[in-house]
């Protein structure tokens, strides 16, 4: 390190700078900084933990890909049944990255009680569904065991439970409307052995889980046949992708719909999310940069007197910005290390205390979802760090207006 830069150091890192007129602009810079790191960890530690809860949540209940027949319609019930005695069924190994594929059916049935009736979706799954989903999701009970014979046991939402004044271990009876109206309904009996909350409430209210056989009973299908296959993915930011190589290897009179097809409202809503997270992003940049080119404007003003001395000294333009530059990134960095620590403190606050709630008929959660990407996080510092930076670059030119025999004739 050359002589100008050690003499620049030490006097911008003297207790006399740090209680000079300039050291209230240089907190306000790096308080700047910090909370700007701060908003913009939470807004995209939020919206993405938000996205993922959502499309986890509808992927339960759905699969990634839902195979059917052609002619079926939009309605949650299923018409036209489909043979599971499919090349692609149990084991779908002509695609890769497909996790598990399994057969479900939907009927629609009303619920009722001495007191109430409520419309809900029977859905029925058979020894293949995976239930690592709703086992997430359950808050009272045990999940059902689905074999050969006949069960009668169900999981329902603690949405329908709390409507119904319903409780694991209990029993209802739901009806089955037949296709000629002129017949009495069929009836089933259930007994609740586990109650969910998946915090979908369009969800919750929709589906209760029940055997496939009854289906294929009050439908008087054959046992081999099914409503619809549901096909789980590896990775969901291949779904268009792998939609289309699992449709090449159906037969020709099944389809394919994606969860973005079933759900287009939803996934709409919250793909903004990421427009606000970088809107947000760019915004809170944009004011840090503008008070540290504050905070450097102060510094060179308050130190004309040195910039010049070390002219005269023989120094010339660039090496004396390098020495405001370095110092500038200091406090960058300091700015940036508390608001990372105050970040992640709230943040896994949130994550394990959820002391924020959300109302769940508009945001499909409890409460406000954390999801951590630590390689984005460290990418917005490292994205943080470099445009403040950049944008000193400016104010720094006004280095090379001063000459050292005003600065130094005025003192």
């Amino acid at each position: 390190m050359n002589f100008e830069y050690f003499i620049a150091k030490r006097i911008i890192g003297s207790k006399s700078y740090k209680s000079s007129v300039s050291a209230p602009i240089i907190k306000i810079g790096i308080a700047a900084i910090a909370i700007g790191m701060i908003v913009m960890m939470i807004a995209a530690a939020t919206g993405t933990g938000l996205q993922k809860k959502i499309r986890e949540k509808t992927v339960a209940f759905n699969g990634h890909v839902t195979i059917s027949h052609f002619d079926s319609n939009e309605s949650k019930e299923s018409i036209t049944p489909v043979s599971s005695e499919q090349d692609f069924y149990p084991k779908f190994t002509t695609v890769n990255g497909v996790k598990h594929i399994q057969a479900v059916a939907t009927k629609f049935g009303v619920i009722r009680t001495e007191t109430d009736f409520e419309g809900i979706v029977f859905k029925g799954v058979g020894s293949d569904y995976n239930w690592s989903y709703l086992k997430d999701f359950l808050v009272e009970g045990t999940l059902p065991n689905y074999k050969d014979t006949y069960s009668n046991e169900v999981l329902i939402s603690k949405f329908t439970a709390d409507r119904l004044g319903f409780s694991s271990g209990d029993s209802f009876q739901i009806y089955f409307a037949e296709n000629d109206l002129e017949k009495a309904p069929r009836i089933l009996k259930c007994n609740i052995v586990g109650i969910f909350n998946s915090g979908f409430q369009e969800l919750d209210k929709t589906y209760m889980i029940g055997d496939l056989k009854h289906v294929q009973r009050i439908n008087k299908w054959e046992r081999n046949q099914v409503g619809n296959f549901e096909v789980f993915l590896d990775d969901f930011n291949q779904l268009q992708s792998k939609s289309i190589e699992i449709y090449q290897e159906i037969p020709s009179n099944l389809n394919t719909l994606t969860i973005k097809d079933q759900y287009q409202y939803v996934f709409e809503w919250i793909s903004i999310f990421d427009k606000n997270i970088y809107g947000i992003i760019g915004i809170m940049i944009l004011v840090a940069g503008i008070n540290m080119i504050t905070a450097l404007l102060v510094l060179i003003l308050e130190r004309m007197q040195m910039v010049g001395i070390l002219k005269a000294l023989g120094s010339d333009n660039w090496s004396i910005r390098k020495v405001f530059l370095y110092n500038a990134a200091y406090l960058i960095v300091v700015g940036l290390f508390w608001g990372n620590i105050i970040g992640f403190s709230l943040l896994l606050i949130q994550k394990y205390f959820a002391l924020f709630p959300l109302n769940p008929d508009v945001y499909h959660v409890t409460s406000v979802p954390v999801y951590i990407d630590l390689p984005f996080i460290l990418l917005l510092n490292i994205g943080t760090f470099i445009l403040c930076l950049v944008m000193l670059l400016v104010p720094s030119y006004i280095i090379t207006k001063i000459t050292p025999v005003k600065t130094i004739k005025f003192q």
